[in-house]
């Protein structure tokens, strides 16, 4: 039986707003070219760190990631009460990645269990999604998928895909899920590959198109596709990479010992970094502390307490460092919240917050481009950094270093450059995870006009419970929204 009105949500993982556009407007994408025609073609942004993983939080939670307790794609647990000794470290790349579900807030419901029923596909959350729903568990998938990775096989991700989608195309014809939600990995795979303008990103694209046009037509033929959402979104763009910069290895030139995937069995280390996407890491200090240090703490090590030249200054010489932002350390969500941004040659500047209302104040040269912005709103500081180089980068910031997870300093990349070479099977010509607005645009497309403009991925998820009869709620300090998105919404 149909339910009243279903929600499909396919992620074009790593798919870029130009590429995208250009795919379109070359008539390659005809079913995509369609939903954008006669719903809509929508930029919004993604979140920070801007990289898989992380970046379906929103999808599916409805928040942002640090606050859901997944503040990168590796994190170091100081608590020590959820990641075991000796590393007490987490990477979701390899079989960590069935640790997620645990890691995430209980305390915010996931759109799996919120929904009356679900099928999802190649889900980095799972939790609420009966294993029977998952398109593609089993032992024999995940040594497919493992053995595709570690041979750096490109063209195997795409073979991945198509089997997906044609899963799901047959899966949600026979059982009629009232969520479904599948993410294609190849546009990401091929674009760290060969970069996103490669024919080969174009081949991943038209697998997401094939099986758009294919569940659409199953959608007319039972006479239910106007009470079908069907929406296109990415989880995070792609920029040039090369140059690569092993923040490990500086670390260690400094003298320290260093925690770092996959070498992290280090006999009494001192600085763990954990590295996502690979354009952004969190840097940890003291580790024996069970909480972040702040910036009283931080003056030690950026004096040169820990090491001659000090850490934060030999980050602010390396030409990887675009951004440099030292958390407070402060974790009382009713208290004012703030940080300091850094660039070597731009200036620097302090970002606070309290609930919806952010103040951006430049101390010289101005890091965002902002200018002097006081007591602004969430909606309010979109508005005004979309166009920059780091749209919504205040909000995202705010996010992120209120988060108790959160490293006690943060780095996102320059252009042109990452922070992990080695260990990669896939050499990388393209690289994301920065505040970057390559990185941070996304696309969204709907099937349907919108009733409010959508602004970020975390508008996604709200809107998609509304639909779905069930109802999330989530504060305004983790500029949750209320307002749904798409017309005809309960």
């Amino acid at each position: 039986m149909d339910p009243a009105s279903s929600v499909i949500l396919l992620v074009a993982d790593g798919a870029r707003v130009d590429t995208l556009r250009a795919a379109l407007a070359g008539g390659a994408l005809p079913a995509l070219a369609r939903l954008a025609d006669e719903g809509g073609y929508h930029t919004i942004t993604t979140v920070f760190p801007s990289v898989t993983g992380p970046a379906y939080v929103p999808f599916l939670m409805g928040h942002f990631p640090g606050a859901a307790g997944m503040p990168g794609l590796r994190w170091y647990d100081r608590s020590r009460e959820h990641c075991g000794a000796p590393a007490h470290a987490r990477s979701y790349v390899g079989w960590e990645m069935g640790q997620v579900d645990r890691d995430l807030t209980p305390a915010m419901p996931t759109l799996f269990e919120l929904a009356p029923s679900s099928l999802g596909a190649l889900s980095v959350i799972t939790r609420g999604l009966p294993k029977a729903q998952r398109v593609e568990g089993g032992v024999r998938f995940a040594a497919r998928a493992a053995w595709t990775h570690l041979r750096g096989d490109v063209r195997g991700w795409l073979a991945i895909d198509r089997d997906v989608g044609d899963q799901i195309v047959r899966r949600v014809r026979e059982e009629r899920p009232a969520l479904t939600f599948a993410a294609f990995t190849g546009v990401d795979k091929t674009s760290h590959a060969a970069g996103h303008g490669a024919p080969i990103v174009l081949d991943a694209l038209r697998i997401v198109d094939d099986v758009v046009a294919r569940l659409r037509a199953d959608a007319e033929a039972r006479g239910t596709w106007e009470r079908t959402h069907l929406w296109i979104v990415s989880d995070h763009g792609h920029s040039p990479v090369t140059q690569h910069d092993d923040l490990a290895d500086v670390m260690r030139g400094l003298g320290l010992r260093v925690l770092a995937h996959p070498r992290v069995l280090t006999r009494a280390p001192q600085v763990a970094v954990m590295v996502s996407g690979n354009a952004m890491a969190h840097i940890y200090l003291g580790l024996s502390s069970r909480t972040p240090l702040g910036w009283d703490a931080l003056k030690n090590h950026m004096t040169g307490a820990m090491t001659n030249d000090g850490i934060a200054k030999t980050l602010l010489a390396r030409p990887s460092v675009d951004l440099m932002i030292l958390p407070n350390g402060a974790n009382d969500t009713s208290a004012r919240g703030a940080c300091e941004i850094h660039t070597r040659d731009r200036g620097s500047a302090v970002l606070m917050w309290r609930g919806d209302s952010f103040t951006y104040d430049p101390m010289h040269g101005d890091p965002l481009g902002l200018g002097t912005l006081r007591d602004v709103s969430a909606d309010e500081m979109y508005r005004l950094s979309l166009d920059t180089d780091y749209p919504d980068a205040p909000v995202q910031l705010a996010a992120l270093c209120s988060a108790p997870r959160t490293g006690d300093i943060i780095v996102s990349a320059a252009r042109g450059w990452d922070y992990r070479a080695r260990y990669e099977p896939i050499p990388h010509a393209s690289s994301h995870g920065a505040l970057h607005r390559e990185h941070m645009l996304v696309p969204f497309l709907t099937n349907h006009p919108v009733q409010h403009t959508p602004r970020r991925t975390i508008d996604v998820m709200p809107s998609a419970a509304a639909l779905l009869g069930c109802r999330a709620h989530g504060a305004v300090g983790d500029v949750f929204t209320d307002s749904p998105i798409v017309r005809g919404t309960p």
